[in-house]
């Protein structure tokens, strides 16, 4: 392998063999690469190939090796037709429900069920608050791994109907995801299961990272001035940050990276909490409550890592309530002909909230991110607002 593993937290390295989980103190390994030189003679050779494997090059991958793939990425980068309503001349909105299970979380999976499969996992398991098991259960039907997934019995029926559709073991808890996650590490330690939990493998972030790849191709190799983003785990901010980085390093973008805004909602936000108060952890969220089921993570474990990412590129926090969401979910829906998920919607409603604070200029590049299809949530009916 051409990569190893690095914690961002004490600087320990390990070589990247076998079915690795976090480092020895507890913090999330990430995936660093050695003797890949990115030409930028390389760029223009992207354009000829398709979906998120387009970048092997950056991910972990070996020559010749191939990945467990059902067409993820090369999303839409639409123009938002409401961005002015919203405050903003240049508004994007990265339309991630257009994945093959209907979220950004094909990326991520894809990626970590690939290196499980290839290291030898005979079992996955991790805990949702719903996409991120579809997306298990899928990628683990094409690779032929029996996936079991904990969600909380609050989970929309939709989003339970396709795990089970794709052979997904599904076990319900009451509770939100901290306590399956913590039923989803027993079931690990007891059976030899892979935990792809976010964060708890190295390689989810890896795929998420392709966001921020695809963004730049799809703007010329230039970036934006602000990534407005819903966030419950955090792969996403995380992984793009990443991606960010790694592509100034090489010489494919310049100029100044693309501020970074976490959006919670106001029934779970320990990011947005902890961000305001100068800390470098999140303390955990009592009784999270939100319709956006994808932000009702209330201990992330990546919480040093996105803290950091928003302090470094000089971004910031929103909360957005509940009412809010489901207001931005009919409206967006209506006004762009996308089927807007609670989590998207509250990426739109922190945008514009963003706006009115100031945070952000009317004449910047936003790209606001829709991580997922509204359709997956419809038993909750959010009201047509």
């Amino acid at each position: 392998m051409d990569w190893f593993l690095e914690c961002d937290a004490c600087a320990a390295t390990s070589e990247a063999d076998g079915l690795p989980t976090v480092c020895a103190c507890g913090q999330p390994w990430l995936v660093r690469y050695r003797g890949r030189p990115q030409s930028i003679t390389d760029r223009t050779e992207l354009r000829r190939r398709h979906g998120m494997w387009r970048f092997r090059t950056w991910l972990p991958l070996d020559a010749g090796e191939e990945p467990v793939t059902l067409g993820e990425g090369d999303t839409p980068l639409l123009d938002a037709r409401s961005g002015r309503d919203l405050g903003f001349r240049h508004l994007w909105i990265k339309d991630e429900a257009t994945n093959p299970t209907g979220s950004f979380k094909a990326r991520g999976l894809a990626a970590a069920v690939t290196r499980a499969a290839r290291a030898g996992a005979r079992g996955l398991v991790l805990p949702t608050a719903g996409n991120a098991g579809v997306a298990a259960a899928a990628y683990g039907a094409r690779a032929g791994l029996p996936v079991r997934v904990y969600a909380p019995d609050t989970t929309p029926l939709p989003i339970l109907g396709q795990i089970r559709l794709f052979g997904g073991e599904l076990m319900l808890l009451p509770g939100h995801i901290g306590d399956c996650g913590r039923a989803a590490r027993q079931f690990s330690a007891e059976t030899g299961a892979v935990d792809v939990s976010t964060l708890r493998e190295p390689y989810r972030i890896e795929g998420k990272k392709t966001l921020g790849l695809e963004i730049a191709l799809q703007l010329g190799w230039t970036l934006p001035d602000a990534i407005v983003y819903p966030t419950g785990g955090g792969t996403g901010l995380i992984g793009m940050w990443k991606a960010f980085n790694e592509l100034r390093d090489a010489g494919w973008v310049r100029g100044e990276l693309p501020r970074m805004y976490s959006v919670q909602s106001t029934g779970c936000a320990p990011i947005v909490r902890a961000f305001e108060a100068g800390a470098e952890r999140a303390e955990p969220w009592a009784d999270p409550r939100t319709v956006a089921s994808g932000l009702r993570v209330p201990a992330p474990l990546g919480d040093r890592l996105m803290l950091r990412a928003l302090r470094e590129s000089n971004g910031g926090t929103i909360a957005v309530a509940d009412e809010e969401i489901v207001a931005s979910a009919a409206a967006a829906s209506r006004a762009e002909g996308i089927d807007f998920a609670p989590e998207g919607a509250a990426a739109l409603a922190g945008a514009r909230a963003l706006r009115a604070r100031g945070d952000i200029g009317s004449d910047e590049r936003v790209i606001a991110f829709n991580t997922g299809a509204g359709w997956l949530y419809r038993d909750a009916e959010l009201p047509a607002a």
